[in-house]
């Protein structure tokens, strides 16, 4: 939902200089013009339009928000389980548009890293926050390709490629799909809430055959696994009473694939909720919010923030009944550098009576402090 995960907005100490940068560079130009008005002239989502490809797999960047999430399992020659996530965001900032200085911060890029190790007993993370433009950072229309320097994701010749690094470890891999975007929602416009504008353009393309390397320590090796990719965009994502979501996206071991959400408000409630299933011989199912049940099994505490999260569930979508279980309990990223939020996001296996059916990640947002998206 993420998937992809959107941001919580804070003056982190880099976008706070990039604001005042674009605020001050230029002082003589800049009196030339009108006086500083708020650029709120955001496209908004609306049901009706169906998702149109290769175009939607690139940027919008008439729209406030957006994401590409790729999440998934590796495994090492040796057969070690680890967890993976590269994700990109794009914003675009509430500011003044008319300033001529082009330094202005039009567009910010966001990414985060993480590689969730069970011999390291968490994550190793890594994010990154830059404007877009002077060759530093970007987000093309019309197929994918976003970047933050030498971070990437990159869609070409018919297979995503991704790659980012942060302090003893590094992720270069290749993401080849083996079947069509699938749309969430009715043609992709997925509701996030009672209210109609609450929503989002959404697609996933589940059951990624994963190749590449990673490196720990200076140690490379090479891996293989299966991924899940989120694409997601909008102005207006949650109603104002939401304070986060669940989220899983898991590639079943018979080909299907199911994607589950709950938006949820203030002690818990359930504001909304959502899912697509899809069965080995692709055929799609949308769910509707009653379709759709998460329940807690276990918390986890993290022993850095205070945050209690709950990190097993038993999950209804549809007809589906699984049981997730993490591939380790401390998952947590702290994205408060760039995004100013804390989240679990996280490798789980999914079981059904007792077997492993399959295998995917699990988001658990707004735990520690209610989501603001705008």
């Amino acid at each position: 939902m993420k998937r992809g995960f959107a941001t919580r907005w804070v003056l982190t100490p880099l976008l706070a200089f990039l604001l005042a940068a674009a605020a001050h560079a230029d002082v003589s130009a800049a009196a030339a013009v009108p006086a500083p008005a708020a650029d709120t002239s955001y496209a908004t989502v609306r049901p009706g339009r169906a998702l149109r490809f290769p175009g939607d797999l690139g940027a919008h960047p008439r729209f406030r928000t957006e994401w590409w999430y790729v999440t998934g399992w590796l495994h090492t020659a040796a057969g070690a389980p680890l967890g993976f996530q590269i994700t990109f965001f794009r914003e675009r900032p509430d500011i003044w548009r008319g300033n001529p200085s082009a330094f202005t911060p039009r567009q910010i890029l966001i990414a985060h890293c993480a590689l969730a190790d069970p011999a390291k007993g968490s994550l190793w993370r890594a994010q990154r926050i830059e404007r877009a433009g002077f060759g530093l950072a970007g987000a093309r229309i019309g197929d994918t390709a976003v970047w933050i320097g030498r971070w990437h994701l990159v869609h070409r010749d018919g297979v995503y490629r991704g790659r980012c690094e942060g302090a003893n470890f590094r992720l270069d891999l290749a993401f080849t799909p083996t079947e069509p975007p699938v749309p969430n929602g009715v043609d992709g416009y997925s509701r996030k809430g009672a209210d109609p504008d609450a929503a989002s353009e959404y697609y996933s393309i589940p059951q990624l055959r994963v190749s590449g390397r990673i490196d720990r320590r200076g140690h490379a090796e090479p891996v293989t696994g299966d991924a899940w990719l989120d694409h997601e965009w909008s102005s207006v994502y949650l109603e104002r009473s939401a304070v986060g979501w669940d989220w899983i996206g898991v590639n079943l071991r018979d080909g299907g694939s199911v994607m589950a959400f709950r938006i949820r408000g203030a002690n818990g409630a359930v504001l909304w909720a959502g899912g697509t299933v899809t069965d080995p011989h692709r055929r799609i199912r949308i769910l509707s919010p009653d379709e759709v049940r998460f329940t807690p099994l276990r918390d986890w505490t993290s022993p850095r923030t205070g945050i209690r999260y709950p990190i097993e569930w038993r999950i209804h979508a549809g007809d589906l009944r699984v049981t997730l279980r993490p591939l380790l309990a401390d998952q947590e990223n702290d994205a408060r550098a760039t995004s100013g939020a804390v989240y679990w996001e996280g490798a789980v296996r999914a079981l059904s009576q007792g077997r492993v059916v399959g295998h995917g990640y699990l988001e658990l947002t707004g735990y520690g402090a209610p989501l603001r998206l705008r």
